[in-house]
Parts: C-alpha cells; sequence; structure tokens
C-alpha cells in the first residue's frame, strides 16, 4: 500500500475524542501550561519511536509482535507482548466506546445506558470483518464527515460564554503552579498512551512499498502531531472554556444530535482500528502458546466481547490507574525493541542483521528482550505504586523504558546473542537487514 494510505489508516487512532478527554483532564486538573508542555513531550518522544519503529516494521514486513520475535523475544517470549498488546487495545476500545455512550445518554437519556453499550460494542465487529483495505475505505469516506464537524465544534464554541475570564491556554487551577509535580502527572498520563500511539503504526506500516520507505517519519509523526497536539489542543481549549472534562458531554453541548453523530464517526473509527489490532495480537499469542489457529475473525469477535464487559463493568472509573500502569508495560516494550535494533544489532553487532519470524530459526525464549521487560515492568509498577518515592511514582513508564534500554543492552552482551537465532535464515536479502 502507498504512505498516504498507512496514514490514513493512522488516522483513525488520531482522530480519536479520547485525547479530548486527556487535554480536558489535565488542563483542568493541572494546568493549561503544564498540559501544553506535557503534550509537546509527548509528540516528540512518541513521534521518534514510532517512526523508528515503522520504519523497522516496513523494512521487515512485519508487525511489532513478529518483530519481538527476532528483536530479544523468542518466539513463545513474544507471545508475552502479544498479550500486553491486545489487551492495551481492547481496554483502550472500551474507553473510546464509552465516550460514545456518554454523549448519546446526554442527548437520548431515557435510553439505557447498557443498550448503548450492547450496541456500539458490537458494531464494530462486521466493521472488521474484512481486514485492512476494508479499514482504508471506512477511515476515508468518515474523514471529511471529521472534519466538517470538528470545523462546526470550534465555531460554535466561540459563541459560549465561559466561565473563566482570561485566557483558556494560560488557565491554572488554584494551588497550582507550573513545573513540578502537577507537570509530572501530566506527563505520567500521557505515558500511558504515548507507548500505544508509537507501537499502532507497524501494524500497517509492514504494508509500505518498498519506494515509500522515506514516508516513515510521515507514518511516525502525523499522527501523533494530532493526537496530542491539535486533538490534545482542542481539549484543553474546550475542557476549560465549557468547564467540563468529558467530550461526551460537551461536544453534544454544542452541536446537539450533530455532537452525538460526530462522536459516532470518531468513536468507530478509533475502535475499529483497536479491534484490529488486537484480533492480530490474540491469534499470535494463542498459536504459540496453545496451537490455537481459528483465525483473526474469530479474536475480532472475543475482542469486541471483551471490550463490551469492560464497558459494563465501569472501566472509565479507573481511567489514570489504567493509564499508568499500562503505560509502564508499553514503553518498556518500545524501548526494548528500539534498544535492540539500535545498539545491540546495529552497534554492537550482536545477534542477525535481520527480524526472523519462523519458528523453526528460533529460541522458545530470548533472556534479552524477555528479562528485560520483566524486571524494567515489574519495577517500572513497583514505582507506579508510589514505593520508590513521588517523582519515580509520576514517571514510572519513563524510569521503566529507560531501564528496559539498559538491560536489553547489557544482557544481550552477557549473552553474546546467543538466544538469537537457533539456526541462519539464508533466505533474507541483504536490503532487508537493518544493520
Amino acid at each position: 500500500m502507498g504512505w498516504l494510505s498507512i496514514t490514513n489508516i493512522t488516522f483513525g487512532i488520531a482522530t480519536a475524542i479520547f485525547y479530548f478527554q486527556l487535554g480536558s483532564v489535565m488542563a483542568l486538573q493541572f494546568g493549561a501550561i503544564n498540559a501544553i508542555i506535557s503534550s509537546v513531550y509527548a509528540i516528540i518522544v512518541a513521534g521518534i519511536l514510532s517512526t523508528y519503529i515503522s520504519y523497522l516494521s516496513a523494512k521487515s514486513g512485519l508487525n511489532v509482535n513478529l518483530m519481538s520475535r527476532g528483536g530479544g523475544f523468542g518466539y513463545i517470549g513474544a507471545s508475552l507482548t502479544s498479550l500486553i498488546y491486545a489487551s492495551n487495545f481492547i481496554m483502550y476500545c472500551a474507553l473510546e466506546g464509552m465516550i460514545l455512550v456518554y454523549a448519546l445518554n446526554e442527548f437520548f437519556p431515557a435510553i439505557p445506558m447498557w443498550v448503548y453499550i450492547l450496541v456500539f460494542g458490537t458494531v464494530v465487529i462486521p466493521l472488521n470483518w474484512f481486514g485492512i483495505k476494508q479499514l482504508d475505505k471506512l477511515q476515508k469516506w468518515s474523514l471529511p464527515i471529521f472534519f466538517v464537524f470538528l470545523a462546526a465544534a470550534i465555531i460554535m464554541a466561540f459563541f459560549v460564554t465561559s466561565e473563566y475570564t482570561g485566557n483558556v491556554f494560560t488557565y491554572m487551577p488554584e494551588g497550582v503552579q507550573v513545573g513540578g509535580t502537577a507537570l509530572l502527572l501530566c506527563i505520567g498520563m500521557h505515558h500511558g498512551i504515548m507507548g500505544l500511539t508509537a507501537l499502532i503504526p507497524s501494524d500497517y506500516a509492514r504494508f509500505l512499498k518498498p519506494k515509500d520507505m522515506k514516508a516513515t517519519a510521515a507514518i511516525g509523526f502525523i499522527p501523533q502531531i494530532f493526537c496530542y497536539g491539535i486533538m490534545g489542543g482542542l481539549g484543553i481549549w474546550f475542557g476549560v472554556l465549557l468547564s467540563e472534562p468529558n467530550p461526551g458531554v460537551y461536544i453534544v453541548h454544542l452541536l446537539g444530535i450533530g455532537g452525538a453523530l460526530f462522536t459516532l464517526i470518531t468513536q468507530l473509527r478509533i475502535n475499529v482500528t483497536n479491534i484490529y489490532s488486537s484480533s492480530l495480537s490474540l491469534s499470535n499469542f494463542f498459536e504459540n502458546i496453545a496451537n490455537f489457529r481459528p483465525g483473526r475473525r474469530f479474536w475480532v469477535v472475543v475482542s469486541g466481547v471483551v471490550a463490551i464487559i469492560l464497558m459494563l463493568g465501569g472501566i472509565t472509573e479507573n481511567l489514570d490507574t489504567a493509564l499508568t500502569f499500562q503505560g509502564v508495560f508499553l514503553l518498556s516494550w518500545a524501548s526494548v525493541l528500539v534498544a535492540d535494533a539500535v545498539i545491540v544489532k546495529r552497534l554492537l553487532k550482536i545477534g542477525p542483521a535481520y527480524y526472523e519470524a519462523r519458528q523453526d530459526n528460533l529460541f522458545k525464549w530470548n533472556p534479552v528482550g524477555v528479562t528485560a521487560l520483566i524486571v524494567a515492568s515489574g519495577l517500572g509498577t513497583i514505582a507506579a505504586l508510589g514505593f520508590m518515592g513521588t517523582f519515580l511514582a509520576s514517571t514510572a513508564a519513563f524510569f521503566a523504558a529507560l531501564l528496559a534500554a539498559v538491560l536489553t543492552v547489557v544482557i544481550a552482551i552477557l549473552t553474546k546473542g546467543a538466544y538469537y537465532i537457533r539456526q541462519e535464515n539464508n533466505d533474507i536479502p541483504k536490503e532487508d537487514h537493518i544493520a
């Protein structure tokens, strides 16, 4: 596929109203300036990670789950990352779905919320039935509609009388200062989603045409700029202007029934992407662990059903906690992949210069990635719980990612790359080598 089609599909991630909510919550709780600084940080870090991982995916033709096999985990060890990945996508599917449920309930309160959950949790299943080509078509026809409604919401917001009389982008809650703990808490919330937005494009960049390899920078950065810069920035503006953190409420307030339709379109765009990626990861996990191969469509249904269960269980009540712990695992995983590719394979020349995904050529476990991920995620979780002090509690995901990178390099040197590959694959052309 061409890079424009790939970028178009990843835009389904970037146009999620969840980023409105993220910006609104951070601005109202920790101040607009802290939210803006944190958003710039998120664009830079996630953009760099996403660009490089997308490049590796395009060059190898593998997504991050399959790259993990030859990137330090082994073919069974990589299953751990598949399960983490799948659980994240299902969780975000539930979070995004609840924004839609709240929006529709705001306009049609007579209908029970559980009915909305069942209906809109189920509808993403058939939208995923025919794979990436269907996703591309859905994102293409819905993107212009999204921009029309977005422009309408922005225009209507100019006619709203705000309770805050100053510049909304300088708003600071009483007792909150620029920087310090408030900024760290914003960064901590961003960490919870940055790992996902950095890794998602690999599921689609693997379809990139060879002549478009240089476009991985666009695939890596454009969604991040839109996620955290445009959508997050608008979330800050809407949130402060309307003194409301929930976009499912304030979009309906601005556009009425049009707001409910806008929310419907955006949430379907992101959730078909969430379900697609989770189905790939679950398929990979159960194929490796139990040799269970019912097909991707089976896992599409499973992902949708689990997301519905999470919505019925009230996942939005634990948003901060969910973001913190998911960020620890995802950024640790991304860090292992990048450290392995850049330092271990390219600079130190340890292990093969290509990604091997076939089980016959791999060890079940590679202590390099598995140990780095488990230790870094474990210590990162302990830090997130507050046992290592306030600073590390707020920066647990960054701490875990840094530790994961260091451990990856150290263990690769100690094991001398002995567990990367069991037998060489001579079918990989030189141009597909990453080192």
